[in-house]
């Protein structure tokens, strides 16, 4: 099996990320990726990460002191396995993620569904493109906050060997209930690689 394939079908070879072989769209977040999201948003109450996989998220989230649920389609030996968010019935204060990428915009219209206070949400920057989310997600609903990174976040499978950066840049998207303002557009000081790596 040629493991560099896109899960849309496209080949593309400048890409760190491949594909999983145990289901598609795996690529543990590195946590400090998730420190920088927790060191600058505050969130009150429960934690849902619904797209755990092994727990790499979950373990920095729980720093915050905060409960969190973790959950996840495919079972990867962290929380609770075969829930699917995307059809799911369980509310939470707050769920962060890092969603498989062919289904983010399903995680957004479900995260502001579920979420009672904030919803954040790892995604490309790119995903800020687009007419049809101009016209539903961006117009309709759009996040209090982008915090873009200032530094590349690099993604490989559980075990892989980590080298060179990641050529995609990445944003935390943040939908905040309480929020009353247009979206803010803000970015992570550089570091955090190295404070949590």
């Amino acid at each position: 099996m040629d493991t560099t394939y896109n899960l849309n079908g496209g080949y593309k070879p400048t890409l760190k990320r491949f594909a999983d072989l145990d289901g598609p769209d795996f690529f543990p977040t590195p946590a400090w990726a998730t420190h920088a999201l927790i060191d600058n948003e505050d969130f009150s109450g429960d934690i849902w990460e619904c797209a755990c996989g092994d727990g790499t998220m979950s373990e920095v989230l729980e720093t915050t002191g905060n409960k969190v649920i973790s959950s996840d389609l495919y079972n990867r030996g962290y929380g609770e396995a075969d829930h699917d968010f995307l059809d799911s019935w369980r509310k939470a204060p707050n769920i962060i993620t890092n969603p498989p990428y062919n289904a983010a915009e399903g995680f957004v219209r479900a995260g502001l569904e579920r979420a009672g206070k904030k919803f954040a949400l790892l995604l490309r920057l790119a995903f800020l493109e687009g007419a049809n989310r101009q016209r539903t997600i961006f117009t309709e609903a759009p996040p209090a906050r982008v915090w873009v990174f200032s530094e590349r976040i690099t993604f490989y499978p559980a075990g892989a060997v980590q080298k060179g950066t990641g050529t995609t840049a990445y944003a935390w998207f943040v939908w905040d209930k309480d929020a009353n303002s247009s979206t803010e557009l803000k970015w992570f000081k550089p570091g955090y690689k190295a404070l949590y790596s």
